[in-house]
């Protein structure tokens, strides 16, 4: 797969690193096929989950309607890159200006 798709949350409880891990394995199922989830990391106050794509495009709408689901999307912050790339190509918000992994 040629796109890492990234979704970042302010996170920085135990309690939301498992309402993030949750999500997580929801996205697993509703991915299946198009995208693999290819992880998480958690500290400095954000949560992020890697998922390899051949279409970010796509697999954004689809993991999107599965934050909106789980009621998180409004703190989402979401970008994609090539693999082997480092400039991030921001999704979500339209309003973000810079994306970054800490």
């Amino acid at each position: 797969m040629k796109c890492q798709l990234v979704l970042q949350f302010p996170a920085s409880s135990t309690e939301d690193f498992d309402r993030l891990v949750a999500l997580e394995g929801s996205l697993i199922g509703e991915l299946d096929g198009l995208a693999a989830v290819d992880g998480h990391d958690f500290g400095l106050g954000e949560f992020n989950i890697f998922i390899l794509t051949d279409d970010p495009a796509e697999s954004f709408n689809r993991a999107h309607r599965v934050v909106t689901h789980q009621g998180v999307s409004h703190a989402m912050r979401s970008a994609y890159r090539q693999v082997d790339g480092e400039e991030y190509v921001i999704l979500w918000p339209s309003s973000l200006k810079e994306f970054k992994v800490l």
